[in-house]
């Protein structure tokens, strides 16, 4: 009788421990929070080459994927309309440049013998007229001849100084050449055209695209033969040495982090590799961004801040759109 009641009292025993034990599992796994786990995104500075003079794709030299370098020809673009304004605006600077040298170099030399001659020829006439106005002079005072005889000489011979005069300006025109300020207006002339050559040539050499960063071609938008507008998108080239995870946080959980801290993360891609970030980047974002409402309990809404955060070394393998897995409980 007292061994049954010895057994009785056991098992009782044994039912209020088993009892105690679960209520204790239940209250551990009610009481204990759920991890929270927050999803990350890789990502990585992109760049995308446009062109500033518009026309049709003549070759790409690259394709998606390819590794290129800084300065490396991407594509060849056909612009007929920019090597018409070449052929114009190099025939206009030869113009600017003929005429230019017509104002330095003067009169040709068959023009400045030509003046010469006739100068002489109007300062031997001048002089015969100087001889004949000063006989014709003596024998007027003198009686001689009439007034109206001398008045004919004096005028012959005032019109022969003026004609010798304005041979002589005629000759040293030829010799002297232009006037400084048609040479300055020539040489302005010149420069102009050599600046519309230069525009020409900087249009030139923007049918020939080139990388302007060390990555990755990440994607090419028009086919060869298609027609793109100035400043149209050809291709994107993804530097994969400028390279950071992007979170998005409620702010009621950003007690735990800091600018410049130091978080640890997982990448699945990566086989779940433990990585190490930097915190480099907090900002709030606009209204319209997800948040919580909390009025029911902690009378406020929770926004959602934006966080980058980087690599703290080169990651191999690590690509923009990959997931990063960060435990916010064990932070």
């Amino acid at each position: 009788m007292k061994t049954r009641e010895n057994k009785t009292l056991v098992m009782s025993f044994v039912i209020l421990i088993s009892f105690i034990a679960v209520i204790g599992i239940i209250g551990y796994f009610i009481l204990t929070p759920d991890e929270l786990i927050l999803q990350g995104e890789v990502e990585a500075n992109e760049i995308r080459v446009s062109g500033k003079v518009p026309g049709r794709i003549a070759e790409l030299k690259v394709q998606e994927g390819e590794q290129v370098k800084k300065g490396q020809i991407l594509v060849f673009i056909d612009s007929p309309e920019v090597e018409a304004k070449s052929v114009q605006a190099l025939a206009a600077e030869s113009a600017a440049q003929a005429l230019s040298n017509k104002a330095n170099n003067g009169a040709r030399k068959e023009m400045i013998e030509g003046a010469k001659e006739q100068y002489e020829r109007a300062k031997a006439a001048a002089e015969y007229a100087t001889k004949s106005y000063s006989r014709m002079k003596n024998l007027y005072e003198k009686g001689v001849i009439a007034a109206q005889k001398f008045d004919e000489v004096e005028a012959q011979y005032k019109a022969a100084l003026a004609q010798e005069k304005a041979a002589k300006s005629q000759y040293n025109m030829a010799i002297n050449g232009a006037q400084q300020e048609d040479k300055d207006a020539a040489a302005a002339q010149v420069n102009r055209a050599k600046g519309a050559v230069m525009e020409v040539n900087s249009y030139q050499s923007e049918t020939r695209l080139v990388s302007p960063i060390n990555g990755e071609i990440s994607e090419i938008f028009p086919k060869v033969g298609e027609l793109i507008g100035t400043g149209s998108p050809v291709m994107s080239i993804v530097d994969l040495n400028d390279i950071w995870v992007t979170f998005n946080v409620r702010e009621d959980l950003l007690g735990k982090i800091k600018m410049g801290g130091i978080i640890v993360a997982k990448v699945p891609a990566l086989g779940n590799k433990e990585i190490k970030l930097k915190i480099s980047f907090i900002k709030s974002q606009a209204s319209y961004a997800t948040w919580k409402p909390t009025k029911l309990t902690d009378e406020y809404d929770t926004k959602t801040f934006e966080i980058k955060a980087v690599p703290t070394e080169k990651i191999s393998g690590l690509r923009p759109g990959m997931s990063v897995i960060v435990n916010w409980t064990k932070l």
